[in-house]
């Protein structure tokens, strides 16, 4: 599979590791990406291909519109380590 535009990835490696983001444009080595929040439409992160993983899911252009349709759409894929937290019990 490729690195296509609207593609859903995870990011292996960086201060982004962890994060789940969606392909604005795709080179042979390189991809921009963004999450709608910390890496706005406006200004997405340079990422090499090595340090991303794809989904199986690829994002509609209407999903991809405005960093919020961008936010919403991401929001079904768990946070890193989000199944390992604990809430905190009031008073601890």
């Amino acid at each position: 599979m490729d690195f296509i535009r609207g593609s859903v990835v995870r990011a292996r490696a960086g201060r982004d590791k962890g994060g789940f983001f969606v392909v604005l444009e795709a080179g042979r080595h390189f991809a921009f990406i963004c999450d709608g929040g910390r890496r706005s439409l406006r200004h997405p992160k340079k990422k090499n291909l090595l340090h991303l993983t794809l989904t199986k899911s690829v994002l509609d252009e209407g999903s991809m519109e405005n960093d919020r349709a961008i936010r919403k759409a991401l929001s079904s894929f768990a946070p890193a380590g989000a199944e390992d937290r604990v809430p905190l019990e009031e008073g601890s």
